[in-house]
C-alpha cells in the first residue's frame, strides 16, 4: 500500500506582483511502513513540500492522498481530525507548551488522539525514557535545552504510534548518540508497526536508516537512491 502519494504538486508564493514558483510539479509515492528521506539544499522547498503532504498548506496545484484519503479535499474541520489522528509531527520549532512538563506535553498529545486513563501517564513516560529524558519528565521546556526540547518534541510525535511520522530536522540539535536512538527508534515503529516515516534532513549520519532518499533541487525532484553512508 502507498502511504503518502503526491501528483503534479505545484506550489507559488506571490510578493506583490512578483509570483515565486517554489515547487514545479512533484510526483512523489511513499510505501507504507517505509522511511523515506528527503534532502536538498536550503530554500530547495523541502519545508514547504513536507507542510502540503501534512495537510498544513495547500498547494496551487496537485493532490496529496494520504492511507488512501485524498486530503486536498477535505474541510479544514475534517483535516485537522485527520492529522490529530494518524500523523505524528516533529517540528524544528520543538512547539512544546511552555506551561507543561515534558510528560505533561505528551499526555496532552495523547489526550488530544482519544487517548483516556491512567495508561497515558505510563505510556509518556515510557517514550521519555526511549528518548533518554526518564528524568527530566517534571521539568517545563525553559528549563531544557535544545537538544531535550527536540526529544521532548520526539516523544509528542510517537505518542500513540501513528501510522504517518512527518519530521523536519529531527536531528539537527542532537549529539550522535541520542540520534541514533531516535532513529532506532522510528525504524522500530516503521519495520514492527508499519508506521511510515518522511523526514526532511541535512544529517549525513541518518543516511543509513533510510529505505529510500529523495533529493529535492530548485523545486523539482532530482534523483532517488538507496543508503549512502552511516551514522558517525
Amino acid at each position: 500500500m502507498v502511504a503518502i502519494a503526491a501528483q503534479n504538486i505545484q506550489m507559488s508564493f506571490m510578493s506583490g506582483t512578483t509570483e515565486t514558483k517554489v515547487l514545479k510539479g512533484i510526483d512523489l509515492a511513499i510505501p507504507s511502513g517505509q522511511i523515506r528521506l528527503m534532502m536538498g539544499p536550503s530554500g530547495s522547498g523541502k519545508t514547504t513540500l513536507l507542510s502540503i503532504l501534512a495537510g498544513i498548506l495547500t498547494p496551487t496545484a496537485g493532490q496529496v492522498q494520504l492511507l488512501g484519503q485524498e486530503i486536498t479535499t477535505l474541510s479544514r474541520k475534517e483535516l485537522t481530525g485527520f492529522r490529530r489522528d494518524h500523523i505524528g509531527f516533529i517540528f524544528q520549532s520543538f512547539n512544546l507548551f511552555p506551561a507543561l512538563t515534558a510528560l505533561e506535553n505528551i499526555e496532552l498529545a495523547l489526550q488530544l488522539k482519544g487517548y483516556k486513563g491512567p495508561g497515558n501517564k505510563e505510556q509518556a513516560f515510557d517514550l521519555l525514557k526511549q528518548v533518554g529524558l526518564g528524568d527530566r519528565a517534571n521539568n517545563l521546556p525553559a528549563d531544557l535545552s535544545g537538544g531535550q526540547k527536540q526529544r521532548v518534541a520526539i516523544a509528542r510525535a510517537l505518542a500513540g504510534e501513528p501510522e504517518l511520522i512527518m519530521a523536519d530536522e529531527p536531528t539537527a540539535a542532537l549529539d550522535s548518540a541520542t540520534g541514533h536512538d531516535v532513529i532506532e527508534l522510528m525504524q522500530y515503529l516503521a519495520k514492527n508497526k508499519g508506521c511510515t516515516v518522511l523526514i526532511i534532513t541535512h544529517d549525513p549520519r541518518i543516511t543509513d536508516a533510510a529505505d529510500e532518499i529523495t533529493y529535492l533541487e530548485d523545486g523539482i525532484l532530482a534523483k532517488q537512491s538507496s543508503l549512502v553512508s552511516g551514522f558517525h
